[in-house]
């Protein structure tokens, strides 16, 4: 008998709203278009920071809390200096324990996974397309082949090119006009002992000249390195000279965008290990979302594939995770006879938070990526600047 419930990826989302699901003893399969479970955890992003008021009260109601504190850095320090090098601003360390601890992308994944029954996540099932069938339930179509029929909701936590999103609103994603490229420091890294000057257990960013450059302690001690730049919208596939030798990629950034700035920062981008990833920063724009967002029975949207943003306000995954907590209590509420009555109170909770995340997120991002920054951001702030 197919599951009433189907969740589309396994992300921090879509894991959390299986995990949840599954304590209140509700009926789900999950679908994910990585081959396995040790595909999906060699992915190569940073750390996430995890909120007081919205990530950690979902993982609370899943029963995670503690698991997550086994992995969570509450003593990680924010740094923000400028492309000389000076530092503007110091926050945590030092013993100081933060209400927003870090965590590493993959091992939050690996406690939402261990907490689900293995037979409940169905990995290499890579969505082709979701469609209503004409006896009002929805179907799941895969590339490997599969049909999941039968389903009385599909939730498309699929990510920022969701599959589902055009069957709900013609949002599609729109490029910000802003580049990352991301690669990694190890812990045998003769200039290791650099990053952690700067970093230290956290975070350290540097901002000017609308650029940035950022250095994030991993939970294994190594760190995650990446820069912002402006850059055209298919730069990386069009520079593969550069994307696919990382050894000319790191003399472009040092010889053209950071030719400038300060010889420590440098000296990082200079020793980074293998090769860059490319990372493109999409945003949904808002005015579709809210003018063109069409409810269908049976489907609705989770994080990223319902409000796609750019990172510069650090709440996506806490938002996706709220969104996660939301939806359970309203299906718990309802019950599996009444899903499309959880689905539309939980649509009009959801839209309008994410939309303003977009927002805010944008708004942030002028002020990070301005010629001026990061006094322009400081000023936004609040905090004196000298």
């Amino acid at each position: 008998m197919s599951p009433p419930i189907a969740i589309l990826g396994a992300g921090p989302s879509g894991l959390a709203l299986a995990r949840l699901l599954q304590v209140a003893k509700i009926p789900f399969v999950v679908f994910e278009r990585d081959a396995s479970r040790a595909s999906a955890a060699a992915g190569g992003s940073g750390p996430l920071d995890i909120h007081a008021d919205s990530g950690q009260i979902a993982l609370r109601e899943a029963g995670l809390i503690e698991q997550f504190r086994k992995f969570a850095r509450t003593d990680a320090s924010n740094t923000i200096a400028d492309q000389y090098g000076k530092i503007h601003l110091h926050m945590g360390g030092d013993g100081e324990e933060t209400d927003r601890p870090e965590i590493d992308r993959r091992d939050l994944q690996r406690i939402l996974l261990d907490s689900i029954a293995e037979d409940r996540v169905h990995w290499d099932c890579k969505v082709e397309r979701v469609q209503k069938e004409e006896d009002g339930t929805m179907s799941v179509h895969f590339a490997n082949g599969k049909t999941q029929g039968g389903l009385q909701l599909v939730v498309a936590a699929d990510g920022a090119w969701s599959k589902a999103r055009s069957l709900i609103t013609p949002a599609k994603p729109e490029y910000s006009g802003i580049h990352y490229l991301t690669t990694s420091l190890s812990n045998e890294n003769p200039y290791h002992h650099v990053a952690k000057g700067l970093a230290g257990n956290g975070n350290y960013m540097a901002f000017g000249n609308k650029k940035m450059f950022i250095t994030m302690r991993m939970g294994d001690g190594s760190y995650f390195v990446g820069v912002g730049l402006h850059l055209p919208q298919n730069w990386s596939s069009e520079r593969s000279d550069l994307m696919e030798n990382p050894s000319a990629l790191r003399d472009w950034l040092l010889s053209e965008p950071f030719s400038d700035w300060s010889s420590t920062q440098k000296d990082i981008i200079r020793h980074t290990e293998g090769n860059f990833r490319p990372w493109p920063l999409y945003a949904l724009p808002t005015e579709e979302l809210e003018s063109k967002w069409q409810s269908v029975p049976g489907l609705t949207l989770l994080g990223d594939a319902a409000h796609l943003t750019v990172p510069f306000e650090g709440e996506g995954v806490n938002i996706a995770l709220t969104d996660s907590l939301t939806l359970s209590k309203l299906i718990v509420e309802h019950g599996l006879e009444n899903l499309n009555e959880a689905v539309e109170q939980y649509e009009a909770v959801m839209l309008p938070r994410g939309i303003d995340l977009i927002k805010r997120s944008q708004a942030q991002g002028k002020f990070l990526f301005a010629e001026d920054s990061p006094k322009s951001m400081l000023r936004q702030w609040g905090l004196p600047v000298e």
